[in-house]
């Protein structure tokens, strides 16, 4: 049961106001996101709207989707001489966790995040764990970063005490804003309320792919009791 009854748009929560995006797939062309220049610059008109401060671009980087860090900056540095506006913009990269990324941590030929660059966005499988999860996730810390593991509550594999352990790690949590307002389905919002009950969540972000589906996004529900362990 929900406490508060109310409910409010999040583009009327007042929650983007100075907000930084810390996952999201708006470089064009690269992966499963957006795929044209209009639609990346579009998406960011709304984020002026919005208030938004800063937004981390983090394209895929998997096995299926084997991106070079040398094509991201070069559409990056495109990106960057087609957009006017007042966001800034930053490039890292969301990593799966399979082969691929093996390869490219031992030649440390990564996109991290964060002020201080020492943070690599990562994700599993929806469904499964990789083998050795916790041996890569130290390697990760061996090479001087830290984990910053993508919408942990959409990992269908994933329960409390998975949560505490990777935390006991020192891996970090990035919660998908879209959790919170039904847009992945009940069981995944309960278990983003959990995470934000616990105060294990990191940093936050939109993951967002399409202009029209964050168009839908922003103008959805949140609770007043998810709005107050947001901060607002």
């Amino acid at each position: 049961m929900w406490p508060f009854k109310k409910r409010i748009s999040l583009k009327d929560s007042g929650i983007f106001d100075g907000f930084t995006d810390w996952h999201s797939h708006i470089l064009p062309g690269v992966d499963d996101g957006v795929q044209t220049m209009e639609e990346a610059l579009g998406i960011l008109r709304l984020y002026e709207e919005l208030g938004v401060k800063s937004v981390w671009l983090t394209p895929h980087i998997m096995e299926d989707i084997p991106n070079t860090t040398v094509h991201l900056r070069e559409r990056f540095a495109e990106l960057q001489a087609a957009y006017k506006g007042n966001v800034k913009l930053h490039l890292a990269a969301e990593n799966m966790l399979d082969n691929l990324f093996e390869e490219r941590l031992e030649k440390n030929d990564l996109l991290p995040l964060g002020e201080n660059g020492d943070h690599l966005l990562v994700e599993t499988s929806y469904f499964n764990p990789p083998m050795g999860l916790n041996n890569i996730l130290l390697r990760i810390k061996a090479k001087g970063y830290y984990p910053l593991l993508a919408h942990p509550e959409r990992y269908i594999y994933m329960g409390e005490s998975d949560y505490q352990r990777l935390k006991d790690m020192g891996v970090k949590f990035q919660l998908n804003l879209p959790s919170i307002v039904d847009m992945y389905g009940d069981r995944i919002k309960k278990k983003a309320v959990l995470l934000l009950n616990e105060k294990v969540i990191t940093c936050m972000g939109t993951d967002i792919h399409h202009h029209d589906i964050f168009q839908k996004f922003i103008c959805a529900g949140i609770r007043t009791n998810v709005q107050k362990l947001l901060g607002f």
